[in-house]
């Protein structure tokens, strides 16, 4: 019997992971020097995030050591079960050389117990909508030669597409120059960000202010997007409320009123990274942008 994990940077919603039972790896942030650990959600406010982020405040991630994993997975091979957990990214952190180290040395302690990782290539809800899935997979007994086999057949057919607010927090990733924030911020262009096929972050357009911004998210979803109402479609934002129900209501004239649309915000350890004011959406693809 195999237990399942995720992370919290695949961003599913706290309800849907406890439906399905998931094990969640939080991981952490901090702001004005103190150390949170993200919950899908459940005790987070995510306006005074971003308020702070917004008056000043510059919040910083890190990723978990090896004793961390290993806190995490211990108890359940002590308890004779396996474990499978699908994550995000690798190429987007550091901390999966520590999941590898942990890996190791519980496979010395526990050499008859089976540790399977498969990596989604995405994150955020581009991770969390392959977690629900395979999630529900599991649920329903798949075994997880079964699961990861799913994962990497279906993880390039949902795109995450991301139109940033403000460029000052991609330029302090290193992903842009400092001149290019300047001007960009002066103009209001607003960068189109995807996660591409190898799970690396590629800046895919830009956009001359929100509203225009909002019509090319759609565009992309006409120009790459297979099936795209047979699926959940989900639509985050970073503390911007009014373009998040802009784009509901343009995907809704686009695909049809009836299409399911999941609503959330976009967690603070991601936020960090993009910024208040990001929104996005993740929808069923024919290919990665």
């Amino acid at each position: 019997m195999s237990v399942f994990f995720c992370d919290s940077n695949c961003e599913l919603w706290h309800t849907k992971a406890k439906e399905l039972g998931l094990n969640v790896i939080k991981m952490d942030y901090i702001v004005d020097g103190e150390e949170y650990f993200y919950d899908l959600g459940e005790n987070t406010d995510f306006k005074a995030f971003y308020d702070k982020m917004r008056a000043g405040s510059v919040p910083k991630t890190s990723a978990l050591n090896a004793q961390d994993y290993i806190n995490y997975f211990e108890p359940h091979l002590k308890a004779g079960e396996d474990i499978i957990y699908v994550h995000f990214s690798s190429k987007l952190s550091g901390t999966f050389n520590n999941l590898n180290t942990a890996i190791d040395e519980l496979k010395k302690t526990y050499p008859e117990r089976k540790i399977d990782v498969v990596d989604t290539l995405s994150i955020s809800m581009g991770a969390g909508i392959i977690v629900y899935f395979a999630g529900r997979m599991w649920k329903d007994g798949a075994t997880n030669a079964e699961i990861i086999k799913w994962v990497e057949e279906n993880r390039g057919k949902f795109a995450g597409v991301f139109l940033v607010e403000k460029l000052d927090y991609l330029h302090r990733g290193g992903r842009i120059s400092a001149t290019t924030k300047i001007v960009g911020n002066l103009l209001g262009i607003k960068p189109k960000l995807a996660i591409g096929e190898d799970g690396t972050l590629e800046k895919v357009g830009t956009s001359k202010g929100f509203s225009n911004g909002i019509g090319d998210l759609i565009k992309t979803m006409k120009e790459i997007g297979e099936d795209v109402a047979k699926y959940p479609i989900v639509v985050l934002s970073a503390d911007n409320e009014k373009f998040e129900n802009f784009l509901e209501e343009q995907i809704r004239k686009e695909f049809g009123i009836d299409v399911e649309i999941w609503r959330q915000p976009v967690g603070p350890v991601i936020g960090t990274h993009c910024g208040p004011g990001t929104v996005a959406v993740v929808f069923h693809s024919s290919r990665r942008c």
